[in-house]
């Protein structure tokens, strides 16, 4: 048969990577992510997945990110028993990670039905639970770098390093039939050429396919290096500074915080900063360092890293009851807590406690997606609401961008230049659509303008040895024009904060029932349905 690739997340937008490859031998599933951003695309993840994971041969997971591997318990929830073929390290931080995945959907699942009890609602179950996920890690099959392995009959795998975090990688399936054989490559995600502890990203060149991500396809990151990175963050610690403050920087709890604590301990040493308390506020981010610890001699400048750890400054929180009692520190403080777009994990706490606080500076070092609470607030939110609660504003907000684990606009266009031939396509995947149509306009002159696609959710092809063809399919579980935009649970949000300021900002109780009374009228209004024209032609 011919080969036939699905795109089923990571389509026109940043999270959710889920490819799906049918061969003849059978269907192989590459990465399978959690969505995240607005409720519209979080509830695919508690949708029905458009195959029946049952019928799967194989898995291969690119890297241990949750919107890369956060379903993969689903995945085991609904039957799928095949291996998971992933990285050494990529398998070390999935036993941290999915379980911690599982325990935040029990634990939020768990606070969101008390609210539901209090409303009349209906419980709710989480996505998948401890037990999933426990199933998932035994289905991890690690294989090393650069080496072929089997996936099915006729198809086989190597990994790249792709640069991204510990154990990401590139994925490069060779398909020996049909005949010619078909060479794929999967990007994952691919790092910038300075990172402070992964090597270069790297592949192959002389392919058919290439699906690449393009998460920083529209941007042009300034020249960065070690220096650079370190005196930007210097600079933002010093403003920082207040004697009764805290820099709180959400961040993602694997490499992001390992790379912060490195270059805020090297800071401190140098003498560059103050020393001040660090505290990791984060069960798997302190999981996760111990797993870079022991892969330490993998990594570059792995030696700063556990340089950083030895200091008696840096503090691990473990239980509820120490992360409640941050919000009781005194004097100047850093806090790094996941998550790093701000939707889930103990960051919210402490935003709940510091946002409306002036002597506070929320510092942003990791990429936003549409609609996330890290997204509202970097785009200059006045008021935003957390749970259900709502906080005005007042802390500083700042943002560096030396952090992060893509590559940019140019750096991606030179991977991809590398890879030459690419001799039917490249699909762009992984980015919003002003990044895929930035990196698209950079390929110009590198890949004919015919040659790149831009796939949406749940759309399909036909790989030949002589190209590819769309194929017609089922509607995509949600339209192309809500992935990766806000929607109405965004606009209510925005609304109710509104109506909020609105009436603070009033003079007086009479002015407030006032409106308070235009806004009940245009409810009732917008609750009367139109009058038919039966009841039209009654009443006359």
């Amino acid at each position: 048969m011919t080969p036939i690739l699905h795109f089923h997340g990571a389509a026109r937008a940043v999270t959710g990577s889920c490819y799906r490859l049918e061969t003849a031998a059978g269907s192989v599933l590459i990465d399978c992510g959690m969505f995240q951003g607005s409720k519209t695309e979080k509830t695919l993840n508690y949708s029905p997945f458009p195959f029946a994971p049952k019928a799967l041969s194989a898995a291969l997971l690119t890297h241990a990110h949750i919107d890369h591997s956060g379903l993969l318990p689903k995945l085991a929830r609904g039957g799928y028993t095949g291996p998971i073929h992933c990285t050494p390290a990529t398998a070390d931080l999935c036993h941290v990670m999915l379980p911690d995945s599982a325990h935040i959907q029990e634990s939020e699942v768990e606070m969101l039905n008390r609210r539901n009890r209090r409303r009349g609602g209906q419980d709710l179950e989480p996505i998948y639970d401890s037990t999933h996920a426990e199933a998932t890690l035994a289905l991890l099959r690690p294989q090393g770098l650069h080496a072929w392995f089997q996936v099915l009959p006729g198809l086989r795998a190597r990994f790249w390093h792709a640069g991204h975090l510990l154990g990401s990688a590139s994925i490069e399936l060779d398909l020996s039939a049909p005949n010619p054989p078909l060479k794929l490559l999967f990007s994952g995600d691919i790092g910038p050429d300075v990172k402070l502890l992964q090597p270069d990203p790297e592949g192959p060149p002389a392919l058919d396919y290439v699906i690449c991500e393009s998460t920083y396809g529209d941007v042009d990151r300034i020249e960065a290096s070690d220096e650079k990175r370190r005196a930007t963050l210097r600079d933002e610690v010093r403003a920082a500074w207040r004697d009764d403050g805290v820099l709180l920087i959400p961040t993602f709890a694997v490499e992001r915080a390992q790379e912060l604590i490195a270059d805020l301990t090297t800071l401190m040493m140098a003498g560059d900063i103050p020393f001040c308390p660090i505290h990791v506020d984060s069960p798997m981010a302190t999981k996760a360092t111990a797993i870079f610890r022991a892969h330490a001699k993998d990594l570059d400048n792995g030696a700063a890293l556990l340089e950083g750890l030895r200091t008696h400054h840096l503090h691990f929180t473990k239980t509820v009851e120490q992360s409640k009692a941050l919000a009781h520190a005194r004097g100047f403080h850093v806090i790094l807590a996941a998550s790093g777009m701000c939707e889930a994990g103990r960051i919210r706490h402490h935003l709940k406690n510091w946002l409306s606080h002036d002597a506070a500076t929320l510092l942003l070092v990791c990429y936003q997606a549409e609609s996330t609470l890290g997204r509202l607030l970097l785009d200059g939110a006045r008021n935003v609401r957390i749970q259900g609660e709502e906080f005005p504003v007042r802390a500083r907000i700042r943002s560096i961008d030396l952090y992060s684990g893509h590559a940019d606009g140019p750096e991606l266009v030179g991977w991809i230049t590398e890879r030459q031939p690419i001799r039917h396509a490249i699909f762009l995947t992984h980015g919003e659509e002003e990044a895929m149509a930035g990196l698209a306009a950079r390929l110009q002159g590198v890949v004919p303008a015919g040659k790149i696609v831009i796939p949406a959710l749940d759309e399909s092809f036909d790989l030949t040895v002589d190209g590819f063809t769309r194929r017609a399919g089922p509607e995509p579980r949600i339209p192309p024009e809500q992935v990766a935009r806000l929607d109405w649970h965004n606009d209510v949000s925005r609304l109710m904060l509104d109506v909020s300021e609105a009436l603070r900002a009033t003079a007086d109780d009479r002015a407030r029932n006032a409106l308070i009374r235009r806004l009940r009228r245009a409810l009732e209004d917008g609750a009367t349905p139109a009058p038919s024209r039966h009841s039209a032609r009654h009443r006359h």
